[in-house]
């Protein structure tokens, strides 16, 4: 598995191997669209204009206050343009979020408000990765550190005894591990390990193998996941859930009569970047099977297993595992050969509304929120538009 380089944080120039394409079933091909890339520069600026606008002059955040992630993303949105110029034009903006983000670290080394601690400073910390600004070095180390020690061991005997171990959590009165968690949390920490000089007092690391030993255990694979819940169809082989026991997909039969709990896409692309950020081998059998459900459940359209639930939170994790992975083409189920960057693209580009934001009608997990989506919406034009 290739290294995801910090140095082009919104985009790939990294190759895969012949082995990842050939399981994937797709190829590479080098024509550059400078139409879409027009099209979506449009929609960049009409989508940082407005989420700058909305910004709340006095305090500097975005969204509401006690969740500055809402303000990492937006921030992340902005420093993620392709037009330099339009980047500065929003420098005092900018100034303003991140001292925002900096009045809300914590004493324990988080950055959060009143709850979510990991969710929220996984988020921040890769906002203030990506300035690639020396001066919050300190910053992100405490909040690296922080992160590592919301790792679960729920016995505290460093044995991966229980199912949630190895996991990270919200951080607040949710007491289990989730995919979500984890994988935004191995993300800040790959990227901080890549991107930080070794300092003394450093040695503090992530489990990686027990991190991996929670993510497969969300994975819809009997062969290597032996919990009860996991599903023997044929459709949920190798996609992924929330966490061990739950899924937001719901249920099915299994042919034992117990509970079997169906895959869906937005867990599944989470799962598949834990892999990408694990630097776990391409031919490894976890990885295999999770590329063959995503490619066998492509849509732009919906977000497979939850339709619009969801929905943007889905494109943001399917652009960067794509991305970053080198994929421009994926058969999908029927053997077509499906563009997913220009498929998506356009997609983004008649779902904005003329005034530059974007909404989703489903307002599950926030996503009637044109702040949080409009973030996701540009992040996920940032990946095409660099990858392209």
């Amino acid at each position: 598995m290739n290294i995801p380089r910090f140095s082009h944080f919104c985009s790939t120039n990294s190759l895969v191997s012949v082995v990842f394409l050939s399981l994937f079933g797709i190829q590479l091909q080098g024509t550059e669209n400078v139409s879409l890339k027009l099209e979506i520069e449009r929609a960049l600026d009409k989508g940082v204009t407005w989420l700058n606008k909305e910004q709340n002059a006095s305090s500097g955040n975005w969204g509401e206050a006690e969740y500055p992630a809402l303000t990492g993303l937006a921030l992340r949105a902005t420093l993620g343009h392709p037009d330099s110029v339009l980047v500065r034009k929003f420098a005092q903006n900018r100034k303003a979020g991140f001292e925002f983000l900096l009045s809300k670290v914590q004493s324990d080394g988080g950055i959060y408000g009143k709850g979510l601690a990991s969710y929220n400073t996984s988020i921040c910390m890769m906002a203030l990765l990506q300035t690639k600004e020396s001066k919050y070095d300190d910053i992100i180390r405490k909040a690296r550190k922080f992160l590592i020690n919301q790792q679960a061991d729920f016995d505290k005997k460093g044995e991966l005894d229980n199912t949630f171990d190895g996991g990270v959590e919200y951080g607040s009165r949710w007491a289990h591990s989730d995919l979500s968690n984890t994988h935004l949390a191995m993300e800040a920490l790959y990227y901080a390990k890549h991107s930080l000089k070794s300092k003394e007092g450093d040695d503090l690391e992530l489990d990686w193998d027990a991190a991996i030993a929670f993510v497969q255990k969300c994975q819809n694979l009997p062969g290597s996941n032996k919990e009860k819940w996991v599903s023997q169809h044929e459709d949920d082989r190798g996609g992924f859930v929330y966490f061990p026991g739950s899924s937001m997909a719901g249920e099915r039969e299994s042919k034992n009569g117990s509970k079997a709990l169906r895959s869906y896409g937005s867990m599944s692309y989470a799962g598949l970047l834990s892999f990408i950020y694990a630097e776990m081998k391409a031919d490894d059998p976890r990885l295999v099977a999770v590329r063959e459900w995503l490619r066998a459940h492509y849509s732009i359209k919906e977000n497979p297993g939850m339709g619009e639930q969801g929905l943007y939170y889905y494109y943001h994790t399917m652009s960067k595992a794509l991305s970053l992975s080198g994929i421009e083409l994926i058969k999908d189920a029927e053997g077509k050969e499906r563009d997913w960057r220009k498929e998506l693209a356009l997609e983004l580009l008649n779902k904005q509304d003329a005034k530059g934001f974007w909404i989703n009608e489903n307002g599950r997990w926030w996503e009637r929120d044109p702040i949080l989506v409009t973030s996701y919406a540009l992040l996920t034009l940032e990946r095409v538009y660099y990858s392209l």
